[in-house]
């Protein structure tokens, strides 16, 4: 070390100053002893719903609402449009409560969202859903079809066919409620219910249209009734539908229905007894199959029935729901697809993923009783099975995004889509779940995320994806 002046001086190279490294090794330590305390940064647990506000403007939600939405006679404050936003940004959450609004009151996200300091009382939201009627609820399910065409557009996915899937799933309820009946419920025998129908889409999961009903078996009338909604709710690029009911839904009425639709149809028999010919069995695997045309009573032509022939030694606890001989158990099945008998069993038996998606649709929400009118319930129903769209609808639209990413360059159109294999539940952890700072800066409001939490990365990328889409609409 030489020293000049009084200085002294490092010879070689002076030492460079250490930049602070942005994440921060130190491990936290978290005892009973931990300060705590307030700060007065405004924060929220539910950072992903600026997501789904991107993805609402992005489809033109608001405007799409206020061309089908047929306003009630009560006049709410906030307008109609954010009192129906409200409620879906509740079931979005994961609450299927509207008392749970008390829980939402000052979050500072959904609050912005909603564009008021604090959210009205619970008795608002509740006075409102209990002014709804019938008109309302079907105004809703119209809804659903511009807001699908417009994703599946994003998504450059046009099919050509489609595959609808016909449920019922049993509501049990407890009190006076209207519509409630003592009828098939196997969880609860000899308890009151509704019994609610739903029609998925068999390649996208997504709800089609249905309807709250009473707690009684289903009537072939109100199948043929949902079953002529299918056209109306489909974008115009689908040409071919397949539709596919276990025994409840045959009959004239819902096979009509199809022919005049031009649809493909199998439905489960539990009704016709037709004759097969001795001739006319095959082996396939390990079953026989035969088929025959067969017109039942009532019915002005006949149709074609398929039958897979199971041996009793092979039936084990399989749940088969046809007569028995003295050595084979029969499943019977009308159809009108030309596929040979074994393979339109095959693809009817796909029909049992239609049971994840009820029991989704059951987590989310159909199975809550809002109220004990009938069709303020028949209304909730509806919100209740849009919000399971807009969060189908998003994870459609974040596996196009990720599926760009790996690529590298625009998916062209397909009749195929990726689907993430997680569960709303999953994907509420992953993209709604994540905390973030909203703070006022350069006269606009902002959100923050962690850079130190992990999702936030995936969710900034779904951002960035939507603002980018967003200014190609625009």
């Amino acid at each position: 070390m030489v020293k000049c002046n009084g200085r002294s001086k490092k010879r070689g190279k002076q030492g460079k100053k250490k930049k602070k490294d942005s994440t921060d090794s130190r491990t936290i330590r978290i005892t009973a002893n931990t300060n705590y305390g307030e700060c007065t940064e405004r924060l929220t647990a539910f950072g992903g719903l600026l997501a789904l506000v991107k993805f609402l403007d992005l489809i033109g939600f608001e405007e799409e609402f206020e061309k089908h939405y047929v306003k009630p006679r009560r006049k709410p404050k906030l307008g109609n449009y954010r009192m129906v936003l409200g409620l879906l940004m509740l079931l979005f959450i994961g609450f299927q409560r509207i008392g749970h609004f008390a829980y939402l009151k000052g979050d500072v996200m959904l609050c912005g969202i909603l564009k008021v300091k604090a959210l009205p009382v619970v008795s608002t939201f509740w006075r409102y859903l209990n002014s709804l009627l019938i008109i309302q609820s079907a105004s809703l399910l119209r809804l659903g079809a511009p807001l699908r065409s417009k994703v599946w557009a994003l998504c450059k996915y046009a099919p050509e066919s489609i595959t609808v899937d016909i449920d019922t799933t049993v509501s049990t309820v407890y009190g006076q409620i209207e519509g409630a009946r003592k009828g098939h419920n196997t969880k609860h025998r000899g308890k009151k219910g509704l019994r609610p129908v739903l029609c998925f889409l068999s390649e996208t999961r997504e709800y089609l249209c249905g309807s709250q009903r009473r707690g009684e078996t289903m009537k072939n009338l109100e199948v043929a009734r949902q079953i002529r909604q299918f056209r109306r709710q489909l974008p115009d690029c689908v040409r071919r539908v397949h539709v596919r009911g276990d025994g409840e839904f045959i009959g004239w009425e819902s096979i009509k229905a199809c022919l005049d639709n031009g649809f493909t149809f199998t439905f489960g028999n539990k009704r016709c007894a037709p004759l097969f010919p001795d001739d006319g069995w095959y082996r396939h695997g390990d079953h026989e199959y035969n088929e025959c045309a067969y017109q039942p009573m009532g019915w002005e032509h006949a149709c074609r029935f398929v039958v897979m022939r199971i041996h009793k030694d092979q039936v084990g606890d399989r749940q088969l729901n046809l007569f028995d001989s003295e050595d084979y158990t029969y499943r019977v099945f009308v159809t009108n697809n030309l596929l040979s008998p074994h393979m339109v069993i095959d693809d009817y038996d796909k029909r049992a993923d239609v049971e994840n998606s009820i029991g989704e649709a059951q987590r989310e929400g159909v199975l809550a009783i809002p109220s004990r009118n009938f069709q303020a319930h028949h209304a909730f129903f509806q919100i209740v099975m849009l919000c399971y769209n807009l969060w189908r609808w998003m994870k459609i639209l974040a596996g196009h995004a990720a599926d760009e990413q790996r690529v590298g360059k625009e998916v062209q159109t397909t009749q195929q889509i990726s689907l993430p294999d997680h569960t709303i539940r999953i994907a509420r952890l992953k993209l709604l779940f994540v905390a973030a700072k909203i703070r006022f800066h350069s006269n606009r409001d902002e959100v923050l995320y962690s850079m130190h939490e992990q999702r936030a990365a995936g969710l900034t990328y779904f951002l960035e994806y939507l603002d980018q889409r967003r200014k190609e609409a625009a």
